[in-house]
């Protein structure tokens, strides 16, 4: 099940918000477990099973660390075990296909099937018991409170990813008010609209390139597929987060923001402050620091940053390219961090058309997975070759890609959050909900790009 689609509009969310705010204060958590655990259910049933061990296995663990001295050992256990589901469902056949290339072997690849939301919800359990090692929290007694924190049906599948000391208190007591609700059901209209109006819409132009084969498109249109995907993965990410973030404060909790608006960046750096905030902070909490940071000098920074990189990419599949995506932004944030940095503060223009190109530029490696079609495209990106096949793209895309650069910017948010209360405010959330609706009623394009990672 996903958030835009009729049947989590009309009757998941009404039939389980009217049990949630009927249930006894005691009881929300029980019902917000219940519900998450249907939602999850409604896709893929088979994979409970790994959500209710790890709930076990990690509830155990707090509390056995909570009363022993050998706590590492505690903390090691648990995160073999976590990481361990992660690794087998996700890089089995990556690490079968390079061992039979590198070794010339024949192994078979597994039929096996990648959970939904498990690189989210391995590191939301992750960083439970990491921050109960590190004295930072306190276990957590209750199971039914621990299960409702990892399977919260907002942000299950793809996040923004919620380290426990984030909600721990509204675990045990929230107050849901009214305000709470309207900003959540205004916050969460607004991300439908940017997935559904604005993602969906773009996005398929990219896929028109895919099907043509990229050898046969001229400069132009690998040009306009590029921004069409660099506009689409914002807006289809973005609007999920902000659809998980009005959820949750319909429920009486506050999610972290996740996107502050990448594109209007002026390096890489800053783009990085400003993307999936909630990845960027896991990273640097439970890998960067912990590996000394920048404190140990330049030489093991540098070595700090390729690791956390490589591993960032890794985390985003099992496949060479993304690899290669987080060695890119290894890369540059270097060269920006040695010399770059001071240039690009100088010049305003320069640094923005420096920023967007190499965004841009990062989201093929990331969306291509075979390393000579990404060479291909990256070729016809800059072939000075000349058709007019993007013409008729170009005339059909024009408007959305308008529109999604103007969104990309804070200039409709900052005029909307004047007047959000309003009578005007309250018709462009009403207009938004009917224009996605609509859509959903007569669309048979609406991937969420975001939910095999």
């Amino acid at each position: 099940m996903v958030f835009s689609s009729l049947l989590f509009l009309f009757w998941f969310l009404p039939i389980f918000f009217l049990i949630y705010y009927l249930a006894p204060p005691k009881f929300k958590n029980a019902v917000l477990l219940t519900g998450s655990i249907a939602f999850y259910a409604w896709g893929e049933p088979k994979f409970l099973i790994l959500i209710f061990i790890s709930i076990f296995v990690n509830y155990i663990a707090g509390i056995v660390m909570s009363k022993v001295s050998y706590k590492k050992i505690v903390l090691i256990i648990a995160l073999l075990y976590d990481f361990s589901m992660l690794l087998v469902f996700k890089y089995t056949n990556f690490f079968i296909e390079n061992l039979n290339s590198i070794a010339g072997l024949n192994i078979e690849l597994v039929d096996i099937t990648l959970p939904l939301g498990i690189s989210f919800y391995t590191f939301q359990i992750a960083s439970y018991i990491i921050d109960l090692y590190k004295g930072e929290i306190e276990a957590e007694k209750n199971i039914i409170n621990l299960g409702t924190y990892l399977c919260m049906f907002p942000q299950l599948i793809a996040g923004p990813i919620v380290v426990y000391s984030d909600v721990s208190k509204k675990l045990h007591e929230r107050r849901i008010i009214l305000f709470d609700i309207e900003e959540g059901i205004r916050i969460f209209i607004l991300g439908l609209g940017s997935k559904v109006i604005i993602a969906n819409n773009v996005g398929s132009l990219f896929d028109r390139a895919v099907e043509l084969g990229f050898s046969n498109i001229s400069m132009p249109l690998a040009w306009l597929s590029m921004i069409s995907y660099t506009l689409q993965i914002y807006f289809d990410f973005n609007g999920y987060s902000l659809m998980a973030i009005g959820l949750g404060k319909m429920l009486g909790f506050d999610f972290p923001k996740n996107f502050d608006f990448p594109y209007i960046s002026r390096s890489l750096t800053e783009f990085w402050r400003r993307w999936h905030i909630t990845l960027s902070t896991w990273f640097r909490e439970y890998i960067y620091i912990p590996l000394g940071g920048n404190r140990r000098g330049k030489a093991r920074t540098y070595v700090n940053l390729f690791i956390v990189w490589a591993l960032t990419g890794f985390w985003h599949g099992a496949s060479w390219n993304f690899i290669l995506w987080g060695l890119f932004f290894f890369v540059m944030l270097s060269i920006e961090k040695t010399w770059l940095m001071k240039f690009l503060d100088k010049n305003k223009i320069i640094s923005h058309i420096y920023a967007l190109l190499l965004i841009s530029l990062s989201w093929m490696i990331f969306a291509i997975t075979d390393m000579r079609e990404l060479g291909t495209f990256i070729g016809r990106l800059f072939s000075f070759s000349y058709s007019n096949d993007f013409i008729y793209y170009l005339r059909n895309y024009a408007g959305i890609i308008i529109v999604g650069c103007i969104f990309a910017t804070p200039v409709f948010k900052n005029v909307y959050e004047k007047y959000k209360r309003s009578f005007a405010g309250i018709l462009v959330s009403v207009v938004i909900l009917v224009i996605s609706v609509a859509y959903l009623t007569d669309a048979t394009y609406n991937p969420f790009l975001y939910f095999r990672f």
